[in-house]
């Protein structure tokens, strides 16, 4: 007999959809002038097993598009993307020693860097349409 957890099922569908995603796979969110980034669930199962995270400095400032952080996985390397400009005001440092947390939670835990908003630029796309997005 199949057990479902709803609440977790509920819980799981409130992160994703309170964030915003990009067409070249991140997610943020936004609170008040701070906004924390790191990549999506689509993003982490192309990629494969995540197994480093290399981070950038807090105080770092990125214009929209520039890479942020370099994610190495058993398949490839990529990046992740400033979604608008920012200045990084705290890295996920967990991320150092459990890299694999993004693999488990990439849109909870596995959350990257939270940054300062220079230049706000809401632009992401819901959930719902960063869904039809990648199907």
């Amino acid at each position: 007999m199949l057990m479902v957890d709803f609440q977790q099922l509920n819980l799981d569908r409130r992160k994703m959809t309170e964030k915003k995603y990009l067409e070249t796979h991140e997610w943020y969110s936004l609170t008040e002038n701070t906004i924390t980034i790191g990549i999506s669930d689509y993003a982490q199962g192309e990629l494969g097993d995540i197994v480093f995270v290399t981070m950038p400095e807090v105080g770092q400032e990125f214009s929209k598009g520039d890479s942020m952080v370099e994610v190495e996985a058993t398949k490839t390397v990529a990046e992740a993307y400033a979604p608008m400009d920012c200045v990084v005001v705290e890295i996920n440092s967990t991320l150092d020693s459990e890299p694999e947390i993004i693999n488990s939670d990439p849109c909870g835990e596995g959350w990257m860097v939270k940054a300062e908003v220079k230049n706000l630029d809401d632009s992401g796309m819901l959930y719902q349409e960063y869904e039809n997005f990648i199907s």
